[in-house]
């Protein structure tokens, strides 16, 4: 049996967040765009798209963190790098939405599950 880590499934909750987040995030930053042309708000763009951006590069930083933890602790490490890599993928471009949402949730199922690695010796695990 292998220790569950908090910070795994914490993860794979904000993970699940920024899912929700990249899906609004074309609507939210075309709408000011438009709000931004029609002279209502000045710089709500920006804004907008500042705040996507930060949360993508926090999950970035929260998955590096799980990769470092679950490698540490005998743990499969997929969950932590699908979850990096689609949170790259939206820290770099908003056009990539689909393809991080997609890797966010398989990072998901990786991350709740908390599999043993094969090949390490696990100080966690029962024998």
């Amino acid at each position: 049996m292998v220790k569950k880590l908090k910070i795994n499934t914490w993860t794979a909750i904000f993970n699940i967040i920024n899912c929700v987040l990249f899906t609004i995030s074309w609507f939210v930053i075309f709408g000011t765009a438009f709000s931004d042309a029609a002279g209502a708000t000045a710089g709500a763009t920006d804004g907008a798209a500042v705040f996507f951006y930060g949360m993508a590069w926090v999950g970035v930083v929260l998955n590096a963190i799980c990769i470092y933890q679950s490698h540490k602790n005998g743990i499969k490490m997929t969950g932590g790098i699908l979850g990096t890599i689609g949170s790259v993928c939206f820290g770099f471009t908003a056009l990539l939405a689909f393809p991080a949402i997609v890797l966010l949730i398989i990072s998901c199922v990786f991350l709740f599950q908390q599999h043993a690695a094969k090949n390490t010796t696990n100080t966690n695990a029962e024998q």
